[in-house]
């Protein structure tokens, strides 16, 4: 690996481990943060759900601005944004101004998510990129799942302020490295596609809007009911807008492609089960186990230290087996692992037993993570890979959405919050719901194996001629 990559892969992995870090990191911090602003239970909601929303809606605008003014440009305005966002929640008199500035970090955090991936494809040949994926998913994968131990370790150890003002100097740090050590990538674009833009805002919007309200307001209420079909009713539009567009946002041609079309659904998927088990898995042991934030955190390590040990092995093998075995396998043993977690779960279980099924799913995760994330990127030319990635991250937003959204209301009907019985009773049940979604995604990525036949016919029929 030349000394530009490591820059690139580097950079890139800690701008990205600093916006998914700050995804969960605020769970364990909700009961500090109650206490000292007096937030009722819609407030703590909305400090996770308004980062969610503004992060889901705007990715793909995200990835067009950096396709038409360079994705280290907007890379660097995303970490300017998203930096002075957090001193903005370390400052904030009360809850209103946190949910403000949470809905401010997801938009500097959708500049950052999709153009630092796209920076990262372009850097290193494809025979190298599964590799550079891998200890990126690592290094991203352990942000995602050790946010509730960074911020119970916080918590206890200063502050729930400290949680964001972390993110400061990371921030600083991040502009000039990245400006000095990161070649600007070619503009692809000669213009945005305004109304595709648009109607790709709005179709998330009204999709994860009706998600993150479903369980507070009911499923079948007027609010949510209009929110979805809204959501549904623009996807539609923009498809229909997409296959006449001059300068498409997503050419549509990719998702004849199976590798592109499974690829981004086994990560919906895969996000789904971990974003709403890492939601669950830090309350459950609190709650049940009568565990401390921080102890929490640190019970939670069998799973997430092996996203650090076993994802860059796996992508390093993804060149030589495909990205078949790894999707299908990985999210097997992690519907496995979530599986035995729903069985054991009861508030005398013992830690111990929990361990090795925690192991499991941590390595089905870790195989599966870097390998969907190849299969999507690799399905496309070069040119494309900024749009690509755009993809790929809606679908980690709106999968990890979908799963906390489908997980709670599961949680909700089964149990709930009241005693370490009822606790366990929901967990257990939200569980299994994780590993359906889990096996799901593995038998999605059976449609993965047509990837290298499917490369060498895209050029001809993606790149549409510009105005």
């Amino acid at each position: 690996m030349e000394t530009k990559q490591r820059w690139v892969l580097g950079l890139t992995s800690l701008a990205s481990l600093m916006v998914m870090l700050d995804m969960l990191v605020v769970t364990t911090a909700l009961r500090e943060i109650q206490r000292d602003l007096g937030a009722s239970l819609a407030d703590l909601e909305w400090t996770i759900s308004a980062y969610t929303l503004t992060f889901a809606v705007l990715l793909m605008t995200g990835a067009a601005l950096g396709d038409r003014f360079g994705r280290r440009r907007v890379v660097n305005a995303g970490i300017a944004v998203f930096t002075l966002a957090s001193v903005g929640c370390a400052l904030a008199p009360d809850t209103a101004w946190l949910i403000a500035d949470r809905a401010v970090q997801g938009a500097g955090s959708a500049l950052i998510m999709p153009n630092a991936m796209a920076l990262l494809s372009a850097a290193f040949a494809p025979q190298h990129r599964a590799r550079a994926l891998g200890i990126f998913s690592s290094i991203t994968g352990l942000a995602t799942l050790g946010g509730p131990l960074v911020g119970g370790a916080v918590v206890e150890g200063l502050a729930w302020q400290w949680i964001f003002w972390l993110s400061v100097p990371i921030g600083l740090l991040l502009v000039p490295l990245v400006r000095a050590h990161i070649t600007e990538s070619e503009r692809v674009d000669s213009r945005l596609d305004g109304r595709g833009l648009v109607l790709v805002s709005g179709a998330a919007f009204g999709v994860v809007w009706g998600l993150i309200r479903g369980n507070a307001a009911g499923w079948t209420s007027a609010e949510v009911v209009a929110s979805l079909v809204t959501g549904i009713v623009f996807g539609a539009a923009f498809v229909a807008w997409e296959r006449h567009a001059i300068a498409p946002m997503i050419p549509l041609e990719y998702f004849r492609i199976r590798a592109f079309s499974a690829g981004n659904l086994a990560a919906f998927l895969l996000y789904g089960s971990v974003f709403g088990t890492a939601f669950f898995l830090a309350q459950f042991l609190q709650v049940a186990l009568l565990s401390s934030p921080l102890e929490a955190g640190l019970q939670m390590l069998p799973w997430t230290v092996t996203l650090f040990v076993v994802a860059p092995v796996a992508g390093a093998k993804v060149r030589r087996y495909g990205e078949r075995p790894f999707i299908v396998g990985g999210l097997a043993l992690q519907a496995l692992g979530f599986g035995l977690i729903g069985v054991l779960a009861e508030p005398d279980v013992a830690y111990s037993s929990l361990i090795v099924p925690m192991m499991i799913a941590g390595i089905g995760v870790s195989a599966a993570m870097p390998a969907a994330q190849n299969a999507v990127l690799g399905a496309v030319p070069p040119t494309a890979v900024g749009k690509a990635a755009g993809t790929v991250n809606v679908m980690r937003q709106l999968g990890g959405t979908f799963g906390i959204a489908v997980l709670a209301a599961v949680f909700a009907h089964v149990g709930g919050y009241s005693t370490p019985s009822t606790m366990s009773a929901g967990f257990g049940a939200a569980l299994y719901i994780a590993a359906v979604l889990s096996l799901s995604g593995a038998i999605i990525g059976l449609g993965t194996d047509a990837r290298r036949r499917a490369v060498a016919a895209v050029p001809a029929v993606s790149e549409p001629a510009r105005a």
